[in-house]
């Protein structure tokens, strides 16, 4: 079936809306290569997602490896450690609070410096950074004074940056320092090592074509991030869009209203959305999809729990800080798409000591055992993914536990 934009559109089916959302994403195989993936592969995967989650939990793989492996394939990561914290002439990408705390293309950094200005202010910052910013004032700008001099610094480096109390969020004065000038856009990550992250000036980090670019108008750049967003998601609601890029709702509102008089944006009406939906005019609405893919917790397919909801009828939440007897899937777990559904779930750890992807539970959503797509095949498609997964990460084996009504069909299918 080819693909369909009626005209004009006014309505879309949830499946059509389904479609479109995962096109948008690029889980319409448009962005896989038979040959060599490179940083050519990257930059399109960005030009299609905007901005990647980065988080440091790594009991499979960091946050930003695996939005690359559910669209691209098996890819050699290190293209996206030479595109963020590589040698200044090859920075294609930056860190900053996009999403959450995001890698985003370089060329979008000049449309975030309104961000930049406001957290400068004390505004739409964490409160306690920002009352740390306006109390120690003379603190921070001795610890910005220090990154010119002695850059890129870890907070541990500071000459005065104290310690941390507690785990976690129990951040050192030095640390506190840093991410306020982080959020004001006076420091920028230069690299990471070991995953902590060493700051530096934007100006010795980013290249000079996007230092030296213009500062957009404030109301100029939130339109262009809801233009990125659209593009990303193909159909939203105004609090899809907000959330994307954790615009203010007020901002949010009057950029999408001002976008929509321009034709920017199409007004929808989705099946069963109990709200008002945009789709973007260049979105496809393709027919069918052959999509097959893991997707990480943290994907910009499904970091909004709400519209994952709404999109795929799917209720997905993380189980990290739930105690494990209250777990009801697992640990970490990773939605399965098959085609046009989440169609399952995987609770996935890379044991790298004995070198085995464990998979300690695969439960199928109610719909595959009411005749719509067999168990079976569900299985046969995670196992395909599951060894290709593995040989990504360098693992030699898979184990298959005993959780989840998956699991009998997805040992039968590796085990043979």
């Amino acid at each position: 079936m080819p693909d369909t934009l009626p005209s004009p559109i006014d309505t879309l089916s949830a499946a059509e809306a389904r479609r479109t959302a995962l096109a948008a994403q690029g889980f319409d195989r448009s962005l896989r290569s038979a040959g060599r993936i490179d940083a050519r592969h990257l930059k399109r995967l960005f030009d299609r997602v905007a901005l990647v989650q980065i988080d440091s939990v790594n009991v499979l793989s960091r946050a930003h490896y695996l939005p690359g492996f559910a669209r691209l394939g098996p890819y050699p990561t290190d293209l996206v450690e030479r595109a963020a914290w590589g040698r200044r002439s090859e920075r294609t990408l930056f860190e900053y609070w996009g999403h959450e705390a995001s890698l985003i293309p370089v060329e979008h950094q000049p449309l975030l410096r309104w961000r930049m200005a406001r957290a400068a202010r004390g505004e739409g910052i964490y409160g306690g950074l920002a009352r740390f910013g306006r109390e120690r004032a003379d603190f921070v700008a001795s610890v910005l004074a220090e990154v010119r001099a002695r850059g890129p610094l870890g907070a541990s480096e500071l000459s005065e940056g104290g310690r941390g109390q507690g785990a976690w969020w129990g951040w050192s004065d030095g640390k506190q320092a840093l991410e306020w000038l982080f959020w004001a856009g006076r420091v920028t990550t230069a690299t990471r090592r070991n995953f902590e992250r060493l700051y530096d000036l934007p100006e010795r980090v980013l290249p000079p074509r996007i230092v030296e670019a213009p500062t957009p108008d404030e109301a100029d750049a939130q339109r262009a991030l809801v233009r990125l967003a659209a593009r990303a998601m193909g159909v939203a609601t105004e609090i899809d869009f907000r959330t994307y890029w954790r615009l203010p709702p007020a901002d949010a509102g009057a950029r999408i209203a001002e976008l929509a008089e321009a034709g920017e944006l199409v007004p929808v009406s989705v099946e069963g959305w109990d709200r008002p939906a945009w789709l973007d005019p260049a979105a496809r609405v393709p027919g069918r999809l052959s999509a097959r893919a893991l997707i990480g917790p943290f994907d910009s397919l499904v970091w909004e729990r709400p519209r994952t909801e709404r999109l795929f009828d799917f209720h997905y939440r993380l189980e990290i800080y739930t105690p494990a007897a209250q777990r009801r899937y697992g640990y970490y777990v990773l939605p399965f798409l098959l085609g046009d559904r989440l169609v399952g779930r995987l609770d996935l750890k890379a044991d790298r000591a004995s070198s085995v992807l464990r998979v300690h539970a695969a439960h199928g959503e109610p719909r595959i055992g009411r005749g719509r797509i067999a168990p079976a095949r569900v299985a046969e498609a995670m196992a395909t993914e599951l060894r290709r997964l593995a040989d990504w990460l360098g693992l030699e084996q898979l184990s298959i536990g005993d959780g989840g009504d998956l699991a009998g069909p997805l040992k039968r299918v590796v085990h043979t």
